[in-house]
């Protein structure tokens, strides 16, 4: 039987959560994020978007260019609690998820009752009737190819790539489209006269390996249709992370903290989500030639909550001293265990 995966994707959440909960924002550029000149963009409504503002970037710049938007502070709380109503709308329609964050996931309907198109509109018109938000929808034969046709019609598209539209729908996207392939990657590629997929998928498997090593044969393979990895239902995670390809290279330690700020907010509502406490931080991240590097710390004891997860996570970022410009960094938690009691008590 062949997968049926779903990959959703609520559009520009934390805006739009705004925007639901303060109608007089509608159709204004909503810039949600850190409150002083020194933070950055969490998320920008489409408006404004349009005005060249997006995620990651500092709030002095998203100031110059839109010096008329609505500049607003991250509630992470009220985000949380509407994203679990639209997980409660996903288990519906399966019990393999998949969260990738506060407001993605991946969702495994091989075997559901629901044919995918069907499945796909029945949680768009949830999400919408009952929440006032929009979802953006990917479905394909694998994860790869879910995300990309998530992304293909946004905001509050569906999109479906089957087995017979490969690999010529990729031909036309610009190669930056393809997962994995990040700043440095891309700039190599251009070099070489690369920019589309399809010049891309040409070039020979060795020269693969030779520009992105190991990971050479991954990136091989998703342009030709392939990737195997599974939806991994979340109970079965030894470890709760979130990681992320920068926008740019940077190791300016103002933009590396946010990204920490945002990845523990997210592990630790994860961590709710499941009833769980860990006591090992990794922090990883890969320097601008693809050198990865992982860094660890066990606690003495078990910590769940953003404040604790974000200090000892930052502590650890600090002490690298890193000078080298960062094309990604992400956050993990490990050595989980049930809460107890008292614990569940404290989120």
């Amino acid at each position: 039987m062949e997968r049926r995966i779903i990959h959703v994707d609520m559009d520009a959440f934390f805006a739009s959560v705004e925007v639901m909960d303060n109608k007089t924002l509608k159709g204004k550029p909503v810039i949600v994020g850190g409150t002083s000149e020194r933070g950055v963009v969490s998320t920008c409504s489409y408006e404004a978007r349009a005005y060249g503002v997006h995620s990651a970037m500092p709030i002095f710049m998203a100031k110059e260019r839109c010096p008329h938007g609505v500049f607003l502070p991250v509630r992470y709380g009220r985000y949380k609690d509407i994203s679990k109503k639209v997980f409660d709308i996903l288990e519906e329609v399966s019990n393999i998820i998949e969260p990738l964050s506060i407001d993605e996931a991946y969702i495994e309907i091989t075997s559901s009752k629901f044919e995918p198109i069907e499945a796909a509109k029945y949680i768009k018109n949830r999400v919408k009737t009952e929440l006032g938000l929009t979802i953006s929808v990917g479905i394909s034969y694998n994860k790869f190819l879910a995300k990309l046709a998530s992304d293909w019609n946004k905001p509050d598209g569906i999109m479906e790539i089957t087995k017979e539209m490969m690999p010529e729908i990729l031909f036309p996207l610009p190669i930056s489209k393809v997962y994995g392939l990040g700043v440095k990657s891309v700039q190599k590629l251009n070099n070489i006269g690369v920019f589309k997929v399809h010049e891309l998928y040409k070039l020979p498997k060795e020269l693969f390996s030779y520009y992105f090593g190991k990971f050479g044969n991954e990136i091989y393979d998703r342009i030709r249709g392939i990737d195997n990895r599974p939806v991994k239902i979340s109970h079965e995670r030894k470890s709760i992370g979130k990681e992320t390809t920068l926008k740019h290279n940077t190791n300016n330690i103002n933009e590396l903290r946010t990204y920490l700020e945002n990845f523990s907010r997210e592990i630790s509502y994860l961590l709710s989500q499941r009833e769980l406490s860990g006591r090992t931080i990794t922090i990883k991240y890969k320097t601008w030639d693809f050198k990865s590097h992982t860094r660890s710390k066990t606690l003495n004891t078990y910590i769940n909550s953003y404040e604790d997860i974000f200090n000892e996570s930052f502590n650890i970022l600090t002490e690298e001293n890193i000078e080298e410009d960062l094309r990604l960094i992400g956050l993990s938690i490990s050595s989980l265990k049930e809460n107890t009691m008292y614990q569940m008590r404290l989120f």
